[in-house]
């Protein structure tokens, strides 16, 4: 995990396990999301076209123990975002102005470069408003914007 985490934030190996002779890298790449939020912190990024939830939502996930390491506002700087910040999972808003939440997760699976970032979609509205376009979606779950919690999102995570 030291390597995995090493990477993210470096761009690069540098120091645990891969560069001392013991596993390969690319075994610890391989390894599936076990997210321990109690001692490790899940790296976020929201994605929503209200000033206002972006604040909110920043403060309340970061009270909880999670980074909030970016905000955007639409798909284009998310996907900026994603690419040079690397983030654990990315909340994106359905609802994103203009522009479609659920293009967007579709972008962010496909880019490649935002690394193995999980998508969580989130909406005002619930989700059996969207319930047939969720589970068609690269997503890894949806949550109502009033019970966002960094419990929540682990609960996802963890799934």
């Amino acid at each position: 995990m030291t390597t995995r985490l090493v990477r993210r934030s470096t761009g690069g190996v540098t120091g645990g396990i891969a560069s001392h002779g013991g596993i390969p890298a690319s075994r610890n790449a391989a390894a599936p999301h076990t997210w321990h939020h109690e001692r490790v912190s899940i790296r976020c990024l929201v994605v929503d076209d209200s000033e206002a939830f972006l604040k909110a939502a920043s403060v309340l996930l970061q009270q909880e123990g999670l980074t909030v390491v970016g905000v955007a506002s639409n798909s284009a700087e998310a996907l900026q975002q994603a690419r040079a910040l690397r983030p654990d999972v990315i909340l994106v808003d359905i609802g994103l102005g203009d522009e479609s939440g659920f293009d967007l997760a579709q972008l962010l699976a496909q880019d490649g470069q935002g690394g193995s970032a999980e998508v969580i979609l989130i909406s005002a509205r619930a989700e059996t408003d969207y319930a047939e376009m969720i589970a068609e979606s690269p997503a890894a779950g949806f949550l109502v914007k009033s019970e966002l919690s960094a419990q929540a999102i682990s609960r996802i995570l963890q799934q």
